[in-house]
């Protein structure tokens, strides 16, 4: 199976029609949150229009520039996991939107228990995470995915001891435009794909083997012209 993931498009919808190549290529669209423009939320619903265009198989959830009542286009689409979970193909989806607490400047800024709420379904669950697609628009701390241009981490400690406990299959974020980044934390695949407003974007593919899944790619690309 082979993901496009996207994330941070702030309002930039032209961008969309420079991945139709990748969008046809696909299995599933990723989407990490951040629709809107930075001031200026009426930027996301052409993005959410376009991209709903795009591709029959999405799993999205809001960033912190997106107003937390946009999440009913999400969810009215039915493409929302932010809060919930999607089985598809035999993969778990599930995420949550928004981001920390920072300037107090755009309208979907949380604390860190208010996101690992959106959570609260697998936080419980005994079994293992092994096929979990974790989508979250804030990175989890000291994960690669979660430095600012200062070398400081700003991620969730929450998120962290999610993905440590649970070890998922993947776990994905966007947020941080400079810390594009593809590593581990364990046994877990982490990606930062970057800011598709900076023409960045990823790609991760996944094959069932031997009856358990497993990442044979998670790669960083640049949109070309």
């Amino acid at each position: 199976m082979r993901f496009l993931v996207l994330s941070d498009i702030h309002g930039e919808v032209e961008k969309l029609d420079k991945l139709d190549g990748e969008f046809a290529k696909a299995d599933g669209v990723l989407f990490l949150g951040d629709f809107a423009r930075f001031k200026e939320p009426e930027t996301g619903l052409p993005v959410f229009n376009a991209l709903m265009e795009k591709h029959e198989h999405i799993f999205a959830v809001l960033g912190n520039c997106d107003e937390p009542e946009f999440i009913e286009k999400l969810e009215n689409a039915d493409i929302s996991v932010q809060g919930g979970v999607i089985f598809s193909d035999g993969l778990a989806f599930a995420g949550s939107g928004g981001a920390l607490k920072f300037t107090g400047t755009t309208p979907n800024e949380r604390d860190d228990e208010d996101l690992i709420k959106d959570l609260a379904l697998l936080q419980n669950q005994e079994e293992s995470l092994d096929n979990l697609i974790l989508i979250t628009h804030q990175p989890a701390f000291d994960s690669g995915m979660d430095k600012i241009s200062a070398g400081i981490s700003t991620g969730s400690k929450l998120f962290r001891e999610f993905i440590e406990k649970k070890e998922p299959l993947v776990a994905l974020s966007g947020h941080i435009h400079e810390s594009f980044f593809v590593g581990k934390i364990g046994k877990t695949t982490v990606m930062n794909p970057g800011a598709l407003a900076e023409d960045r974007y990823g790609i991760l593919e996944i094959v069932k083997k031997d009856g358990a899944f497993e990442v044979t790619k998670a790669e960083l690309n640049v949109l070309e012209g």
